[in-house]
């Protein structure tokens, strides 16, 4: 696996968060994934537009950072790089597959991926949009908690 796709609405909450996350997780897991390229963007992003001022808030009491980070539009060229693509939602999943079905093999939501079948009462990650540092908190908190599992799936 080289590249990770992650994606959400507007690219400045829950698929930023994501990606520093996953980036942190990589780094901190040593060279054997040091190749692997991380990315997100929106399904309705407005190009350029920089992460919520809560999300930003939220990393960087993890030591992290969204400060540089500017939304980017999901485009058929960025699904066609991703080797796999991780949507927050059912309906981002759905949108993805509207437009381009042949990625279908490589799109799941976080939480499907994360949970490699098994059954789960919920697959979308809440959305913390225009809500509190806390709510942010919480949805960072899902976001990282199916991100370890992915960490290791893609470790064996």
């Amino acid at each position: 696996m080289e590249t990770i796709l992650f994606v959400c609405t507007g690219n400045t909450c829950r698929s930023s968060m994501a990606e520093v996350l996953f980036k942190d997780l990589l780094q901190k897991s040593g060279e054997e994934l040091a190749n692997i390229k991380v990315m997100s963007a929106g399904i309705y992003a407005n190009p350029g537009d920089t992460a919520a001022d809560q999300a930003i808030e939220v990393v960087e009491g993890l030591g992290l950072s969204l400060r540089e980070h500017r939304a980017r539009i999901l485009t058929k060229d960025l699904l066609q790089e991703a080797d796999l693509i991780l949507t927050m939602t059912m309906h981002h999943k759905l949108a993805i597959l509207q437009i381009a079905p042949h990625v279908q093999d490589k799109v799941f939501t976080l939480k499907e991926y994360a949970n490699a079948g098994d059954t789960i009462e919920d697959v979308n990650i809440s959305d913390p949009f225009g809500q509190s540092v806390e709510v942010y908190r919480k949805s960072a908190n899902e976001i990282m908690k199916a991100l370890k599992k992915v960490l290791v799936r893609i470790q064996k």
